[in-house]
């Protein structure tokens, strides 16, 4: 028998370890609650601690052995009845100013992900639960027809992936962007999506028509060529070749195709960098960018908790490079610092990833400007009136 334990003011333990097909470990809860509950042995199962044996009596936390024995958690969907779907940002580093986030939590379960702080937000853990607990968005094609309609609305590329990857394994079932993608095209509206998905090619139709008119890049994240490595790091996203092939497949559709180094690690995926660049381009992309690791808030003790279940050895070396390049902080978010960072190592990654896509005979950066003159806004929901003209 377990027993519930609650308590305030205080975090919950997290539950620590590598769980098969995950990338986070524990399940530390939002920082946002100040009660938290946890399991603990009461004494009363075989291989339970007694907890008056316990430095605390009766408050035996569950060991190891009593964890070996806990199935790893289910992915289960929730709809997220959020009436708007465009959200703007006026960020000086950002390539975008509006975007569409189909989910919250993303089932690929990557441990460096800058979008697990969100979950928090909803009262729910950065780690375990961003993985299994994810939101989609519900009423897509109406949401988003309303919104376009509006009188004031004005053409601006829309951002998918920016967030988490629209195209996760739930999208199979749910299509969400495949909904939201069908509006787009439909009002001829521009459209850029980031992914580490192979999914991504199941709407190539779509994509195909909209670039014929200019209204659609796409960028694909490869992070390492090392299959073992990937399955650490991001566990539930396809593996290299899949991705390769997916730029391949894109480009020689004649959709706009780009590739991002995402992100670089220093001591685990930095060596790799000439290699990504020299494959990516092989397979078609058409430009690269690369973007340095991001810790802020919950990611960064999570990050570090899977650098010692898989990386021991040199977790101290990987965090000591990272703070080189944040300002002695495990991160910082200066604007057009966040990204890149700053410092010898930072330069150093800098100028290994400009050479190779130099030598590689690719353009550093961003694909050519969509159009925004062939919109045509939709007619919004319940509006029957004609048009004067």
């Amino acid at each position: 028998m377990k027993k519930i334990i609650s308590r305030l003011g205080r975090s919950a333990p997290g539950r620590e370890g590598v769980v098969k097909g995950r990338g986070s470990g524990s399940n530390q809860q939002s920082r946002y609650l100040d009660v938290s509950s946890f399991a603990e042995a009461d004494g009363w199962e075989p291989g339970d601690t007694n907890p008056e044996d316990s430095p605390q009596h009766g408050t035996a936390q569950l060991g190891a052995a009593q964890y070996a024995d806990v199935p790893a958690p289910d992915t289960r969907f929730f709809p997220d009845h959020t009436k708007k779907l465009i959200t703007t940002n006026r960020s000086p580093d950002l390539p975008f100013s509006q975007s569409i986030n189909p989910y919250k939590g993303c089932e690929h379960g990557c441990i460096y992900c800058f979008a697990r702080p969100t979950h928090a937000y909803l009262d729910l853990s950065p780690g375990l639960d961003f993985e299994t607990k994810i939101f989609y968005k519900t009423d897509v094609k109406a949401r988003l027809t309303a919104e376009l309609a509006k009188p004031a609305y004005r053409c601006r590329t829309i951002a998918m992936g920016t967030n988490t990857d629209p195209y996760q394994p739930g999208e199979k079932q749910h299509l969400v962007i495949r909904q939201i993608l069908e509006c787009l095209a439909g009002c001829r509206h521009p459209v850029s999506i980031v992914t580490k998905s192979a999914l991504v090619l199941r709407d190539i139709d779509i994509l195909a028509t909209l670039a014929k008119q200019n209204l659609v890049n796409v960028y694909v994240s490869v992070t390492t060529l090392d299959n073992r490595l990937k399955t650490k790091l991001e566990p539930r996203t396809a593996g290299p070749a899949a991705r390769l092939k997916t730029i391949t497949t894109l480009s020689g559709a004649g959709i706009p195709t780009g590739a991002m180094i995402a992100p670089v690690i220093p001591f685990i995926n930095d060596a790799e960098i000439e290699a990504l660049v020299k494959a990516c381009a092989k397979a078609g992309a058409q430009t690269l960018g690369y973007i340095l690791l991001r810790l802020p808030l919950e990611v960064k003790p999570l990050f570090e908790e899977w650098l010692s279940n898989h990386y021991p050895q040199r977790a101290q070396r990987v965090m000591s490079a990272i703070r080189s390049t944040r300002g002695g902080a495990a991160y910082q978010s200066k604007w057009h610092k966040r990204m890149v960072g700053e410092g010898p190592v930072a330069d150093l990654i800098r100028t290994r990833f400009v050479s190779a896509v130099k030598k590689a005979g690719l353009a550093e950066g961003k694909l050519p400007m969509l159009s925004t003159d062939l919109f045509i806004p939709p007619r919004a929901p319940g509006d029957s009136q004609l048009d004067l003209f």
